[in-house]
C-alpha cells in the first residue's frame, strides 16, 4: 500500500473538497452520527475551513485516492455553536483549536492514521501558539435502536491521546439522520487537551 499523509493550509485544499465531502458522506452514514448527507451541503461546510486563516487539512492518499481525512482550525473562526459553551463557562475560544471532522474508511483504521490525524493538528495548533485543543462528539442513548450490538466508542482512543471528557460543555448541532425527514437537534459534548501540559 503507497499511503501517505499530507497536510495543506485551508486554501490550498481546496481541489480535495469533493474527496473529504465524499468521505464525511461515508464514514457518517454509521452510528453514532446516522448522518443522511448531501454533497452541496458539504462543499459549502468545507469551504469554510478553507477561508480559515490558520486551518488546516490532513489527507490520507493511497495511491492518489484520499482514503481519510481531518481538519482543525482555530476556535475563534469557528460558529456560535462550537463557540457558545467555552464563552458561558469563561473559556476564552481564542486559546483553543478546533478540530472538526476525523474521518476513515474502515479498511484503513487501525494503522495508525487517527494518530497522525491527532499529531498533524496538534502540532498546528502549536504552530499558531494556542494552548488547547478541542473537539466535539455527538451523544447518543445507550439504547439508541441503531446501536450496533458490537459498537466501541472512541472514549479510550481519545482518553490515550490525552484527552479529556468535559461534559458540562454542550452544544447541539441540526442534521438529518437516515430515518428522519428533516433535521432535529443533535447533543454534543466537548473534549479538550492542554497541549502545554
Amino acid at each position: 500500500m503507497t499511503l501517505e499523509i499530507k497536510t495543506f493550509s485551508g486554501a490550498d485544499a481546496a481541489a480535495c473538497f469533493a474527496d473529504v465531502a465524499r468521505l464525511r458522506i461515508a464514514v457518517f452514514r454509521d452510528f453514532p452520527y446516522l448522518y443522511d448527507g448531501d454533497l452541496a451541503y458539504e462543499e459549502r461546510y468545507l469551504s469554510t475551513y478553507g477561508r480559515s486563516q490558520g486551518s488546516i487539512f490532513v489527507l490520507a492518499i493511497d495511491d492518489g485516492v484520499v482514503v481519510g481525512a481531518s481538519t482543525g482550525t482555530p476556535m475563534a473562526t469557528e460558529t456560535d455553536e462550537v463557540k457558545a459553551p467555552f464563552h458561558a463557562a469563561g473559556r476564552d475560544p481564542a486559546d483553543h483549536f478546533y478540530f472538526g471532522e476525523s474521518v476513515l474508511l474502515p479498511a484503513y483504521r487501525g494503522r495508525g492514521i487517527g494518530v497522525s490525524f491527532f499529531a498533524e493538528r496538534e502540532a498546528q495548533a502549536r504552530r499558531l501558539g494556542l494552548r488547547y485543543a478541542a473537539f466535539c462528539a455527538v451523544e447518543r442513548p445507550l439504547d439508541h435502536p441503531r446501536r450496533p450490538a458490537d459498537y466501541v466508542p472512541l472514549d479510550a482512543f481519545w482518553e490515550k491521546r490525552g484527552y479529556r471528557h468535559h461534559p458540562e460543555l454542550r452544544t447541539t448541532f441540526a442534521w438529518r439522520d437516515l430515518d428522519e425527514a428533516a433535521e432535529s437537534e443533535k447533543p454534543l459534548s466537548f473534549w479538550i487537551k492542554d497541549l502545554a501540559a
